[in-house]
């Protein structure tokens, strides 16, 4: 693979996930803000958290349906066209998102955010294609660790454009809440650009597309035919529910406790991306040369649970940033890591298969934990955290008891040295 079609991807997995590091901290100033305007004045606080719940929810749930079925006929349509189908998708829900917030209206921003996100398949595409590239196993981790770069990019990047596009400080009269949104659409416009001139189809290999319906439930389904991904599976859930309900609920919770806007849930998100992009881009490899990938996942797992008990007890907003920091920082290693295994458990022709199931689990840990999270930050702000502690320490106790099979421990063995 060029080094031209891996930027080609990196920069598509970038603005991929620029709709969650920019749109996040901005939908959380629209809905919690009193003074934003974008709901009645006289909302109570209990039904802002519901209605963040609700839009947020709503994204990911549409993710969880798309991504399955886009991923899977990746495998039969091309890579590149899959890509085109899912940025033509963002062009789409960004447009909509634009007209609710000129209208106000709640109903057209989850229009918005579910359309963007049943076409928010990039990231697993673009990882079957980087596999699709690798020359052996290490280049294939290598190149997981390149697409979590890409993701910690788009999260850094997009708190960036949201608070400078937002900030009347810096811009003035030009500056908005609209803002942003303009330039996310123009960057999914380059993205297209890229993918039309700079990224080819490596694995050739074709099936006749057939649109079916129960693609979605049938590629889950599959699952249960592979044993070796069913025993990687619940750590797997369990990691991510941990992981997606201490990120959806970070700038929620800034907020409520310590009154924080736009800027400052930006400013949480820069630290994520920042810790992200380190780790994920620098730390993989030499991480995976000296522990095992079980040891490694153990590590994870012990510094989210501790993370989340010391973010939801700190005393002051400052030191929030601190477990933040901590817990995307061992996250950036070891969801690469996951993903390697994930894709040492089938072969060559269901890379793209594996990798949407992945991307689903977590849309759908997503989907659920905004929508029961949103009631219970509206009964006591921490809950959320809880369930972040007990998700992360009940997969240290599953990897323990589940993982301890030769085929898995096989799979999960640290490199020979060459």
């Amino acid at each position: 693979m060029s080094t031209m079609a891996k930027i080609t991807l990196l920069f598509v997995v970038f603005v991929d996930l620029i709709g969650q590091g920019l749109v996040f901290p901005i939908i959380n100033s629209l809905i919690m803000e009193p003074g934003s305007g974008f709901l009645p004045e006289q909302t109570s606080q209990a039904m802002r958290h519901f209605n963040y719940g609700l839009v947020i929810g709503m994204f990911f749930l549409a993710w969880f349906l798309g991504v399955v079925y886009v991923s899977k006929v990746s495998d039969s349509i091309g890579r590149k066209n899959a890509l085109l189908i899912c940025l033509g998708g963002a062009l789409l829900g960004y447009v909509i998102t634009i007209v609710a917030l000129f209208l106000n209206s709640l109903w057209l921003l989850i229009l918005g955010r579910a359309i963007t996100g049943f076409t928010a398949g990039n990231q697993p595409i673009a990882q079957a294609a980087m596999i699709d590239g690798s020359t052996d196993d290490a280049d294939r981790d290598r190149n997981m660790g390149y697409i979590v770069t890409g993701v910690s990019f788009g999260l850094v990047g997009g708190p960036i454009i949201g608070g400078i596009l937002s900030d009347k400080s810096l811009l003035g009269g030009v500056a908005s809440l609209k803002m942003p949104f303009y330039g996310a659409f123009a960057l999914v416009v380059v993205a297209i650009v890229l993918v039309l001139f700079f990224f080819k189809d490596i694995r050739q290999e074709r099936e006749p597309f057939v649109f079916r319906p129960s693609d979605i439930t049938d590629s889950l389904w599959r699952v249960t035919k592979h044993p070796l991904v069913m025993r990687i599976l619940p750590v797997y859930a369990l990691f991510m529910i941990a992981n997606v309900t201490f990120y959806i609920f970070i700038d929620n919770y800034l907020t409520s406790a310590y009154g924080y806007g736009v800027i400052g849930g930006s400013a949480a998100m820069l630290v994520i991306g920042v810790a992200l992009a380190f780790s994920s881009t620098f730390l993989v490899k030499p991480a995976q040369q000296k522990f095992d990938k079980q040891q490694i996942m153990r590590g994870s797992l012990l510094v989210m649970f501790l993370s989340a008990i010391a973010f939801a007890a700190s005393p002051i907003a400052v030191l929030c940033f601190v477990p933040v920091f901590f817990f995307y920082f061992c996250f950036g290693v070891s969801y690469p890591t996951i993903l390697g295994i994930f894709s040492g458990s089938v072969g060559a022709d269901d890379q793209g298969w594996i990798m949407g199931v992945a991307t689903a689990v977590f849309c759908l840990a997503g989907g659920v934990m905004s929508l029961i999270g949103g009631g219970l930050m509206s009964i006591d702000i921490r809950l959320p955290f809880y369930i972040v502690t007990i998700a992360a320490l009940l997969g240290l106790v599953t990897l323990s008891l589940s993982w301890n099979k030769p085929d898995i421990q096989k799979l999960t063995a640290r490199p020979s040295p060459s």
